[in-house]
C-alpha cells in the first residue's frame, strides 16, 4: 500500500469524511529538503468532516498529525492540511 492509500485509510478510518482528498505533491519539491526518489514525502491533504466541527485550527491539526504519525514517521517530510467545512 503506497503512503497515500495509508493516508487515505486511517483518515477514513478515524473521521469518517464527507470529503477526502489525498495528493502527493513530492513532484513539486524536487531538489528540496526531504524529497528522495520514487516521491512519498510530501503531501497535501484536504478533509471535511463533522469531527472536527468546534476546535481550533491547531486541535484540527494535532488530531489529523495523531492519526498519522506512527505510520508515516519517516517517509513523510512535509503535509498541507486543510479542513474544509462540510457543505
Amino acid at each position: 500500500m503506497n503512503a497515500t492509500d495509508i493516508i487515505a485509510a486511517k483518515l477514513t478510518e478515524r473521521f469518517a469524511p464527507a470529503f477526502l482528498e489525498v495528493i502527493d505533491e513530492s513532484s513539486k519539491h524536487f531538489g528540496h529538503a526531504g524529497w528522495r526518489e520514487g516521491g512519498e514525502t510530501h503531501f497535501r491533504v484536504r478533509i471535511a468532516a463533522r469531527h472536527f466541527d468546534g476546535m481550533s485550527r491547531v486541535a484540527q491539526h494535532r488530531a489529523i498529525m495523531d492519526v498519522l504519525s506512527a505510520d508515516l514517521a519517516g517517509r513523510m517530510h512535509a503535509l498541507a492540511i486543510e479542513v474544509l467545512p462540510v457543505q
